[in-house]
């Protein structure tokens, strides 16, 4: 419940998306990240009637704005769930994709909402799902987990190198009282490591890894990389927009297997075989411009990274 309150939302590197995402004014696209639709309606100012565009998110916010936009425009369509159902889309639209968006990670709004726990600071339930309907919050997976599993989750997705004191310090605590908000779990954090450097809270790798865990993000993004070799039409593209190192390391690599090229060891000699090129990368990496990351920080870790289909 956000009581109303609305949020100010501004679409992550809009002019770059469009640039590269849109091909063709009656092409079929998925934005598989709708959020609150910023994307998604520059897009249909593009578009002719002939046009289709499909959102998908599975946070109820952002479902009820799809519905609303649904409701104004005929050429678009909302899909309530995770961004793997290409082959769904597809089967439905009766044709492949001519483009798709993925804007990984949480949202503006999502982060200023203290009652979806996405934030440290701000207080609220330790919840952190996108999809406050279903499965487990981090308060409940805090709750029963085993020390190691917490540890392995901070590391792995958080990079967090005192993986293993913050989850010792957690399973000490909940002996004591369940860990249940935003602040009380990010200040155990800070009471173990301190600090930190200036600019950046001690929990912000920790926060990050139990949010891509609980709602098994990289999994999601794995499974729909593989899915956009049967569904991106012939020169249909994919744009991806990471924010942190471990989603943009997978975009990347998947986008270079393939491409056609094995990794390369020391001479520039192929590690593997080479594999039949899918994917044509687009130019290297992109980042916001420093234009935009001074009217919106949150741009100022974000990478484009766009490939097309090829035969």
């Amino acid at each position: 419940m956000n009581n109303g309150k609305q949020y100010a939302h501004q679409p992550v590197m809009l002019e770059e998306v469009l640039e590269m995402w849109f091909t063709r004014d009656d092409g079929f696209y998925v934005d598989g990240t709708f959020g609150r639709g910023g994307h998604s309606r520059a897009l249909l100012s593009l578009l002719s009637p002939a046009g289709r565009l499909t959102g998908v998110d599975r946070d109820p916010q952002a479902v009820a704005t799809g519905e609303q936009l649904e409701a104004e425009d005929s050429r678009f369509r909302i899909h309530a769930g995770r961004f793997d159902c290409l082959p769904e889309l597809v089967s439905e639209a009766g044709r492949p994709i001519d483009g798709l968006l993925l804007d990984l990670g949480v949202s503006s709004p999502q982060l200023d909402d203290a009652s979806r726990g996405f934030s440290f600071l701000r207080d609220g339930p330790l919840d952190m799902r996108m999809d406050p309907g279903s499965g487990e919050s981090v308060a409940g997976w805090l709750a029963r987990a085993e020390e190691k599993d917490i540890a392995d989750v901070l590391y792995r997705f958080g990079e967090e190198r005192k993986s293993r004191r913050i989850a010792r310090a957690i399973v000490a605590r909940r002996q004591e009282a369940p860990l249940r908000t935003t602040r009380q779990l990010a200040d155990l954090i800070e009471s173990v490591l301190g600090k930190g450097d200036p600019g950046k809270h001690p929990a912000t790798r920790s926060f990050q890894a139990l949010r891509i865990h609980i709602n098994r993000e990289l999994e999601a993004l794995e499974a729909t990389l593989a899915q956009t070799l049967e569904t991106l039409a012939i020169g249909g593209r994919l744009a991806v927009i990471s924010f942190h190192s471990l989603e943009d390391r997978l975009v990347k690599l998947f986008i270079r297997d393939q491409s056609g090229m094995a990794p390369r060891g020391r001479g520039g000699l192929p590690l593997g075989e080479e594999t039949p090129q899918r994917l044509r990368p687009l130019g290297k990496a992109r980042r916001a411009a420093e234009e935009e990351v001074r009217h919106n920080p949150r741009a100022r870790s974000a990478v484009l990274r766009v490939a097309e289909r090829v035969a």
